[in-house]
């Protein structure tokens, strides 16, 4: 197992660490039963806390940041020296968390995306893992929830039996999502973002060697060019550049944010 701590990227504090260590201390903590907060960033999550300083505040209280892409793995190793060989994977966290889960016999929960995809997300699964418990799945609400509705939510969750609960609402929505229910539930939450759509087999994942050398927005640009096109070719240009200036010292990021005045309430 390895994690060196937690190191500024951006203002972001990201996690350099290992999938082992990653998977050990989500079990760990829901065998305790306590909240646990964890998320997985490519650049797209950490620009998100960029550009909002309450978002920022939000992800600097998770407890685990994830490096998702291979730009921000290779941001640690090229600011902070980390030397961290491998990414830490949001859809391969869930399945490296959900095949130790079916060991243990920790109950798993889903929620998020469409009542189609949670269907066939966790047909996949128990085919890949039989073990596995699955306590129950829920899709999103896709909008803002009342507080009455918020605890229910919360409630059919705690109810279900489950020890680790998966969030798949797309970033920042997942992010905000743990950040306002990890309390009520009182499970570890995972914002995994695209893990639902990949593994219930409704899209397509880069080749390997395109994830490995970081080309997998590439991939997806050319799968969703309408949708990611400002998202890519925008928001991958202002990291490498604010990336360079951090990396030469001549801009410094806090890592300090703004709390929230109110919840955002999106389920």
């Amino acid at each position: 197992m390895l994690h060196k701590g937690k190191f500024n990227v951006l203002g972001v504090s990201v996690d350099a660490l290992d999938y082992a260590y990653a998977v050990d201390s989500v079990l760990a903590a829901a065998k305790e039963n306590r909240p646990f907060k964890v998320t997985a960033l490519a650049v797209h999550g950490v620009m998100t806390g960029v550009m909002d300083p309450v978002h920022r505040w939000r992800l600097n209280g998770f407890d685990l940041v994830t490096p998702d892409g291979q730009p921000v793995r290779w941001a640690l190793n090229l600011i902070h020296r980390t030397n961290l060989a491998k990414r830490v994977y949001g859809p391969d966290l869930t399945l490296h968390v959900c095949e130790a889960a079916a060991k243990d016999g920790i109950p798993v929960y889903f929620y998020g995306s469409r009542s189609e995809v949670l269907e066939a997300l966790v047909s996949r699964l128990q085919a890949k893992f039989p073990e596995l418990k699955i306590a129950g799945s829920a899709p999103s609400q896709f909008r803002q929830v009342s507080s009455d509705e918020k605890e229910q939510i919360a409630q059919k969750i705690r109810e279900s039996g489950a020890g680790i609960v998966f969030v798949g609402l797309g970033c920042p929505r997942q992010e905000v999502f743990v950040h306002e229910f990890a309390e009520a539930i009182g499970k570890p939450l995972l914002a995994v973002g695209a893990a639902f759509d990949f593994h219930a087999g409704l899209k397509q994942q880069a080749p390997r060697w395109m994830q490995d050398r970081g080309l997998e927005w590439f991939f997806r640009l050319m799968q969703e060019p309408g949708r990611l096109w400002r998202r890519y070719l925008g928001l991958n240009s202002y990291f490498l550049i604010l990336l360079f200036l951090q990396t030469v010292g001549l801009r410094r990021f806090s890592d300090s944010g703004s709390k929230p005045a109110a919840e955002v309430g999106y389920a």
